[in-house]
């Protein structure tokens, strides 16, 4: 599939994964994080590795996403 269009191609997108995931290797996250800067601007792609961290999630990578959500989406009031 080709790049997408409209206001989609500017969304902002996240992308975390441990480096020692038995189940999904890190090396497929890489290859979805580049076929995603195909698609959108690659300039709101960021993938992130977490040393060590297996098929789960941690602090560090929640805190990630948090700071992502906060950066992105409008506060509630």
């Amino acid at each position: 599939q080709g790049p997408i269009s409209g206001v989609n191609k500017d969304i902002p997108v996240l992308q975390c994964h441990g480096d020692c995931d038995p189940l999904v290797p890190v090396m497929f996250g890489s290859l979805t994080v580049e076929k995603l800067k195909s698609m959108i601007n690659p300039a709101n792609v960021t993938f992130k590795t977490y040393s060590g961290m297996m098929h789960s999630s941690s602090l560090e990578e929640m805190m990630d996403v948090k700071q992502f959500i906060d950066k992105h989406l409008p506060p509630i009031d």
